[in-house]
């Protein structure tokens, strides 16, 4: 079994991945933008071998390329995990007659709108929406949806360049910030709880799922500086007010013909009870999500996927012991980190809860958070009861802080 990985040293899930291929039993071939020398050593390590191009982006010169690499095998798999590279993996698929999504039934994951009215046609409640490519169109489509509403890029990834928009003044003070966005989905404001369900399928059968909540929904957190956003992976995914979400997870992965990989979704919960699909990535989540699984069940969600896409087997013994909550931290100020507040109290009072501590040092320079939700660090925490792990959640929240200056 050989499998192409493109970009397995990017993003920083990826090395994970590669490596869960490689122990699985895979050859695994690895095909870039930057140096072999530059790949993380777990990559590196992973690899039968490596072909460095000048970019992932001239697909052609991709496809040419890998014709004329003499050291590579026959390929009988080709997996991308990062977004951008989707439409990449299926146009090499299709070049060197490999199995998996096709051109055709990868484009449905990366527009937006394609995606809703796929979905739309199988019956299943997606938002009201309309792809816009004017500020005509923006203004029109407003007027026919209604406030509030959604606006965010067709082929975007998470919630970066997306804003609600609650009346006209608004509308018109963010149409400037999308001038950079050829194609926007505007689209009705669904007001409720916000939940993953990320799925590992063979053949397009679910043989993994699990169900994160998001404390507050991303675009509060993405919109307010001061919030310290959790992600809580669910050890009760059975639990009677997700069976709706559950059950939309399973319609989407039909309806949109998914086979063989790991999957992201996000859908809604409204307070009457309605559940709403967000969007679907044929890719797993960020912000270290995929550790929150194997940290929930005990398990190498990582291995259990290149063993599933390479052979169609999953193996692990699934049984959910934990609530995980990543709590993650934005420092106050700019610069760099110089003081934190809290951390012994938080060390004290739970301790053996915490199964990851990524914060930044005392002296390091203050990230972005605009630009990364994992911000300046965070900490990860498991408890099997979801109270205790809501209440340890909010208590780093609240009481750890940083401060940069």
């Amino acid at each position: 079994m050989n499998l192409l990985i493109i970009s397995p040293g990017y993003p920083s899930e990826m090395p994970h991945f590669t490596r869960g291929a490689a122990e699985s039993g895979a050859q695994v071939w690895g095909i870039g933008d930057q140096p072999l020398a530059g790949l993380p050593e777990m990559a590196r390590s992973a690899l039968s071998g490596f072909l460095q191009v000048p970019s992932l982006w001239r697909e052609d010169h991709v496809i040419q390329a890998l014709k004329s690499w003499r050291q590579a095998p026959k390929f009988d798999r080709v997996e991308c995990l990062w977004e951008p590279g989707m439409l990449l993996a299926a146009r090499i698929r299709e070049a060197f007659s490999v199995p998996g999504l096709n051109v055709a039934k990868t484009q449905p994951y990366r527009d937006k709108e394609a995606m809703k009215v796929k979905l739309d046609a199988a019956g299943i409640r997606t938002p009201r929406h309309k792809r816009a490519r004017t500020m005509a169109d923006c203004w029109e489509y407003a007027e026919e949806i209604g406030y509030p509403l959604i606006l965010k890029p067709i082929d975007g990834a998470g919630s970066a360049d997306t804003y609600r928009v609650n009346d006209q003044e608004q509308l018109r003070a963010v149409l400037p910030k999308l001038r950079h966005v050829p194609e926007v989905s505007v689209e009705e404001f669904v007001d409720g709880e916000e939940f993953t369900f990320d799925t590992i399928c063979i053949e397009g059968r679910i043989v993994y799922y699990n169900i994160a909540w998001y404390r507050p929904r991303p675009l509060i957190a993405r919109s307010n500086e001061w919030i310290s956003p959790q992600v809580i992976a669910l050890r009760n995914v059975d639990q009677p007010d997700l069976k709706g979400g559950t059950k939309m997870g399973y319609d989407v992965i039909k309806a949109l013909e998914f086979q063989s990989g790991i999957t992201h979704m996000e859908w809604y919960r409204k307070a009457d009870g309605e559940v709403v699909f967000g969007e679907i990535g044929a890719r797993p989540p960020g912000a270290r999500q995929v550790d929150q699984m194997n940290f929930a069940c005990d398990i190498d969600v990582f291995r259990e996927w290149g063993r599933s896409v390479c052979f169609g087997r999953f193996e692990a013994d699934v049984q959910r012991k934990y609530n995980v909550a990543t709590i993650f931290k934005r420092a106050q100020g700019q610069g760099r980190i110089f003081k934190m507040e809290g951390r012994d109290h938080i060390q004290r009072r739970w301790g053996d809860c915490i199964v990851w501590d990524n914060l930044l040092s005392v002296g390091s320079p203050r990230r972005n958070w605009r630009q990364t939700l994992v911000s300046d660090g965070f900490l990860m925490m498991r408890h099997p009861d979801l109270k205790t792990t809501m209440e340890m959640a909010d208590d780093v929240g609240q009481n750890l802080q940083m401060y940069a200056g």
